[in-house]
Parts: structure tokens; C-alpha cells; sequence
């Protein structure tokens, strides 16, 4: 299904967890209750959050179960119930009714699949980490530490970390199921949706049951790295290679930009290419510009997974300039700077002339 293409498969993380890497407070207003109410910015590493499985959410639970954990003191202790609804108005804030009801459509168009598609490999929908990621990459999440990460990753260029991640016997599994899948498609004539319209021949990961595990995959596994190398100051995108064989699709990236400055230049600095390789990944902030170049030969297919950030989305409209992971803002700011300093000197300068005089 994915002759000469680049096959994608995508993996949203919906308005989620606000991983945010600080101390800040977040304000947010609840549509339903004119009370100003506060998200923390760091996650309470220490609170153990409810499980939200039970009940009937618009949103996945364990979006929820992580969420919690940003919960400000006066609402942390609360029943699940009161927990769930302040939660559910704070998404809801990125989801206007539109959205809503696309929301519902998309639902019910997973639990039509759901229902009528049968899976090639039972064992994947699942997590077994002992039999998806590689010996390095558990040992490093198990001690949770910066140097167990950094023990595994490389940054090859700033903000942008490659590791060793999945077996490859998981690749081929997960590969040889969306191929099932895409034959089950045609042979059934259901109509997919494709992730994006960049990609003819993806499938989104979540549409027929693979939602769970990719959640476990996210909370327990990317999330840890994210935090222990602050990429999650923005949105975390990961991507991972499962094959098979190919030539070209190299990634290229030119540098973290604000909405504001998502057009401006390129710096040399920040350039960088990446060319695949089977089973590892690139972690990278969701505000890199990045982009893909054309397979050449063979078939390129990758695991795609998008994180997002609540929290992150919040803060972004009280601020108007990002230096901390902006390049063009850090650049204009260093060239204020560069300013301000010259003309101080010469305001010295002259002082010290006219007294001389």
C-alpha cells in the first residue's frame, strides 16, 4: 500500500497534558464558572492522580489522569467527579462547538471500525514494553534520571534529540497491521480518513484501536524524556522510523519559531538534516520548521505522534515574544541588547570627553 511513498502513521495526542517545564502559573477562565482558576505549570511529581476510566468523559481518561497532576491546591482533593468537570471546562476552552461535533463524528466513525475490523496482531493493542523497545531505551526510563536519558540520546542539533527506541520485530508487527488494515479498507470499501493531505496512504494509528496503548506509549515513555530535556517548554512531536527499505525522505529543519516570526529566515545554525534509520526517533519541539524530503526508492513508513500542550497554548497568550525557544525572538533580543550596550558606552564616552574638556 505504500509503493514509493512515504507512508505516515499518525497519532494525535489531543489538548492534553500542559507539559510545561517551569514554575509559572497559568491562568484560565472557566466557561461555565466566571471564578479565575489556576493550572500549575510543573506537575506535582509526588500526587498519585485518579483514574478516569469509569466515567463518561468527552475526552480519553488518561488525559485526564495526567492533567491532574497540574491541578491547583484548592481543587486537587476534590471528588474525581468535581476533578473531571473543572478539567473538562478547561479543554473544552480549545474546542469550540465545531469542534465539538466533529469530535462526535470522529467517534462514532472509530467505534464503526472497531466493531467490523479484525486484527492481524491482538498482541499489539497492548503495552508489553519488554517486547516493543529496546533493552538501552527501558533501562534509561526505569533509572528516570537526565543521565540515564542523555545515556541513550544524541543532540545533534539544538532542541533535537535521536535515540534508539522500538524492536524490530515490533516495527514489522506494526507495519504488517496497517497493511492488513489498508487490505481490509479495500477489500471492505470503507471510506478512512488519511492523517493529513499531505499523506495519500497513512492511517491514523487511533482510528481502529490503538489508541490505549499509544496513550501508555506517550504518558509512561515519551513524557519522562520530554521533561528530563525540557523539549516540552512547546509541543512535543516524535517520530519514529519502522521501515522498511528506502532511499531519500531525508528531515530537514530550519530552526524553533513563534506564530509571529513562523516565516521569517533561516540562520546557518540552524540547519540540519536527518536521514532515517529503523526503530529510532527524533524528539523534537512541535514549533521546529521542519519538513520531509521525497522517498526516492523503496517504501519509508514512520510512526508519527503529536503532544499537545494546554498549558503551553495558554501561557502563549499572555506573552508576545518567545526568546526562551524562539530564534527570531532570541535574535532580536540579543540585537536590543547589542544596541542598548553600544549606546550606552557612547553616552559614556561623550561624558567622559566633556569632562575631559
Amino acid at each position: 500500500m505504500y509503493h514509493h511513498q512515504n507512508g505516515s502513521l499518525e497519532r494525535r495526542a489531543q489538548a492534553s497534558n500542559g507539559d510545561i517545564a517551569t514554575n509559572n502559573v497559568v491562568t484560565v477562565i472557566s466557561n461555565s464558572n466566571p471564578i479565575t482558576t489556576r493550572l500549575l505549570g510543573s506537575p506535582r511529581s509526588d500526587h498519585m492522580p485518579d483514574n478516569y476510566e469509569d466515567l463518561p468523559l468527552d475526552f480519553n481518561p488518561l488525559v485526564f489522569t495526567s492533567l491532574e497532576r497540574h491541578l491547583p491546591p484548592h481543587v486537587i482533593n476534590l471528588s474525581k467527579d468535581v476533578k473531571a468537570h473543572y478539567m473538562s471546562n478547561i479543554l473544552l476552552r480549545y474546542l469550540p462547538h465545531s469542534e465539538r461535533t466533529r469530535m462526535q463524528k470522529q467517534k462514532e466513525y472509530r467505534q464503526k471500525i472497531i466493531l467490523n475490523y479484525p486484527p492481524l496482531h491482538k498482541e499489539i493493542y497492548t503495552m508489553h514494553s519488554e517486547n516493543f523497545f529496546t533493552p538501552s531505551f527501558l533501562r534509561a526510563i526505569k533509572a528516570n534520571t537526565a543521565a540515564s536519558f542523555r545515556s541513550i540520546m544524541a543532540e545533534p542539533s539544538r532542541g533535537i534529540y535521536t535515540f534508539e527506541m522500538l524492536q524490530p520485530h515490533f516495527c514489522e508487527m506494526l507495519v504488517s497491521e496497517v497493511d492488513h488494515f489498508e487490505r481490509w479498507v479495500h477489500e471492505t470499501k470503507f471510506r478512512i480518513m488519511r492523517p493529513n493531505t499531505m499523506n495519500q496512504y497513512g492511517a491514523v494509528l487511533d482510528d481502529f484501536g490503538l489508541e490505549n496503548m499509544l496513550d501508555k506509549l506517550m504518558n509512561d515513555f515519551i513524557r519522562p524524556l520530554a521533561g528530563g530535556f525540557h523539549v516540552d517548554d512547546a509541543e512535543v512531536t516524535l517520530n519514529i522510523c519502522l521501515g522498511t527499505q528506502f532511499s531519500g525522505g531525508e528531515l530537514f529543519f530550519r530552526g524553533v519559531r513563534c506564530d509571529e516570526h513562523v516565516n521569517t529566515e533561516t540562520q546557518t545554525g540552524e540547519i540540519f538534516d536527518y536521514s532515517h534509520v529503523p526503530g529510532h526517533a527524533v524528539l523534537h519541539s512541535g514549533r521546529h520548521r521542519h519538513g520531509a524530503r521525497p522517498t526516492i526508492s523503496g517504501n519509508r513508513i514512520n510512526l508519527i505522534l503529536w503532544c499537545r500542550s494546554s498549558a503551553f497554548r495558554e501561557i502563549k497568550k499572555y506573552q508576545r515574544e518567545f526568546p526562551n525557544w524562539c530564534g527570531e525572538c532570541r535574535r532580536k533580543k540579543k540585537e536590543r541588547e547589542r544596541v542598548s550596550i553600544a549606546a550606552t558606552k557612547e553616552e559614556l564616552l561623550k561624558r567622559e570627553l566633556k569632562s575631559a574638556s
